[in-house]
């Protein structure tokens, strides 16, 4: 294994429990609209623009959403970080950071709970922040 690769397994094995996240959101979403609009809903083409009404599946879609407004972001912040550097681990760490952030802002958002899950959204913009500082410190 070459010292780029060697540098980079951190970066790319959180990279990877990333995508394993953005899949669970898709699924969570996936699963909670199929309960309430049906499995003939979900293989048909979804022409007819339904949505689901509960409050516990909008909850999902929205948290969804918000998962992928940051998520550019942290890729691209985690593959330069993985190949141009991080010399002072600030980088790893808040890719952490933002990931346990966007782990724990799932329940916080499905259960309803204001302010905390604000904070923890904040955090995990908190995390993105120390990944640009990692690429230039």
């Amino acid at each position: 294994m070459d010292q780029v690769a060697a540098l980079a397994t951190p970066y790319i094995a959180l990279l990877v429990l990333s995508v394993v996240l953005l899949v669970l959101h898709v699924m969570l979403q996936g699963f909670l609209a199929t309960r309430e609009l049906g499995s003939q809903w979900n293989a048909g083409p979804r022409d007819e623009g339904l949505k689901p009404k509960s409050a516990l599946a909008g909850r999902a879609e929205r948290a969804s959403s918000n998962f992928r407004e940051t998520y550019p972001a942290f890729v691209g912040l985690i593959l330069a970080l993985a190949f141009y550097g991080d010399a002072g681990g600030w980088g790893l760490v808040g890719g952490w950071i933002w990931f346990l952030c966007r782990i724990a802002y799932i329940p916080l958002y499905l259960a309803g709970i204001p302010y905390i899950r604000s904070l923890v959204w904040l955090g995990s913009l908190g995390g993105i922040g120390l990944m640009i500082i990692g690429l230039f410190v």
